[in-house]
């Protein structure tokens, strides 16, 4: 593994300052965006490593995730101080120098853009719009005592779907209909906002933040945004595909930002798995750890693991959009004693019927947060949600129509090209 770590991050590190710098790199990929990954700089890289070292299957280790949804496959209790993937796995294979790490990471970054459709489209990209549908696909509770599994098949599996809108800068808006639920969220470019059955409309504490939802393969550039402070830690093989490893951890100044009352966020990782061979992320795992202190009581952790996987790429006007998907979420409360744990484990499909970019008639009003959050007057907010809520269902209209009139034009005139929806 030594020899493995050494030959091909020292070459690599060399071949960035021989040339391919990140400037290099989206000069060459903004012309042809829709190139084949085989001509891209790091496949001779790649070709070199042929041979070396060997790489154990199954995916990575559950570290500690961000906002509560999914956790990890593996039934075992999930250690509340392990960060990211176990060291000690011989499918992993480490980085050790942290300037390499840094380097590498920037260069993994660059083939990343290049990959998805080039610097220059990203950002020709004001808005976007996409459109999918989700499968519940199990839900397990695990306690001291008892463990209650519920497997759904594809048949009987609780449905819904979900739409989401993004504008820049930093605006987007999502809403998620499961079953009986239905959650809103949205950021206006300075507040994070959500709208759940059981809490109702509050704003999220802490920084203005991406939606996880939309770094599962449908916007490339903020994903590349996120991990430009992260380091490139290692590779694994995802489901029998070499990939690199890019860890980006939350400083302190955000935790504290972040926690609220008696709730401390101690610690947030999240990890990219990029693949070697197109470039494309695969695999997210982001995963946090809370502590709960009230007043007399003990401490009470919360462990959130979230494991994203990533397929059926595609490209949508040049860009390539990951079509499905599935996440597995893990929650694990444990506390002072052994027999105080509980786990909950959900697991979801999710495939994207519709997207779309520069929708027009989309404007800021689409994402201005909900009338609670702003106005006393119940009747008020009702009016202000409604008028949102129409000018959203106004531009996919507006979007759907353009649509519809340049396939027409499309048919009637067989050599131009009119203007098609990879759905």
């Amino acid at each position: 593994m030594e020899n493995k770590k050494h030959g091909f991050f020292t070459t690599l590190k060399e071949e960035v300052v021989r040339g391919l710098s990140p400037g290099r790199s989206r000069h060459r990929s903004s012309k042809k965006p829709g190139r084949s990954r085989s001509g891209s700089p790091n496949s001779g890289l790649l070709r070199r490593r042929k041979g070396h070292g060997h790489h154990g299957s199954g995916q990575p280790e559950p570290g500690l995730s961000r906002s509560g949804s999914l956790r990890p496959l593996e039934v075992a209790a999930l250690s509340p101080l392990r960060e990211g993937p176990d060291p000690n796995d011989p499918g992993l294979d480490l980085v050790g120098d942290s300037s390499t790490e840094t380097s590498s990471a920037q260069y993994i970054l660059q083939q990343y853009m290049a990959a998805s459709g080039g610097q220059k489209l990203q950002n020709s990209i004001h808005n976007a719009y996409a459109m999918g549908k989700v499968k519940m696909l199990a839900f397990d509770i695990e306690t001291a005592t008892k463990v209650i599994k519920n497997r759904n098949s594809s048949k009987t599996a609780e449905s819904g779907g979900f739409v989401l809108w993004q504008m820049n800068p930093d605006m987007w808006y999502v809403e998620l209909a499961l079953g009986a639920s239905k959650v809103h969220a949205g950021c206006n470019g300075r507040l994070v906002w959500r709208h759940t059955p059981w809490l109702g409309a509050h704003a999220a504490k802490g920084p203005v933040r991406p939606l996880r939802r939309a770094l599962q393969g449908l916007d490339p550039r903020t994903t590349a945004s996120m991990f430009t402070n992260a380091r490139c830690t290692g590779e694994k093989k995802i489901n029998d595909e070499d990939c690199f490893i890019l860890k980006l951890c939350a400083d302190p100044h955000t935790l504290k930002a972040r926690s609220e009352g008696p709730a401390e966020i101690i610690r947030h990782v999240l990890f990219g798995y990029f693949s070697q061979k197109t470039g494309l992320l695969v695999h997210l795992e982001d995963s946090h750890l809370t502590r709960i202190q009230t007043n007399g009581g003990d401490a009470v952790y919360w462990e959130t693991t979230i494991n994203s996987f990533l397929d059926d790429y595609r490209p949508v006007e040049g860009i390539m959009i990951a079509h499905s998907g599935r996440s597995v979420v893990t929650l694990f409360r444990f506390g002072e004693t052994a027999m105080s744990h509980t786990k909950t484990r959900m697991e979801e499909a999710w495939t994207i019927e519709e997207v779309a970019f520069n929708v027009p008639g989309l404007s800021i009003d689409c994402f201005i947060p909900p009338a609670e959050l702003r106005f006393g007057n119940v009747s008020e907010a009702s009016e202000f949600q409604e008028d949102r809520v129409k000018t959203a269902a106004m531009a996919a209209a507006a979007y759907r129509a353009k649509v519809v009139a340049l396939e027409r034009t499309r048919d009637g005139a067989p050599n131009n090209v009119g203007l098609r929806r990879d759905i």
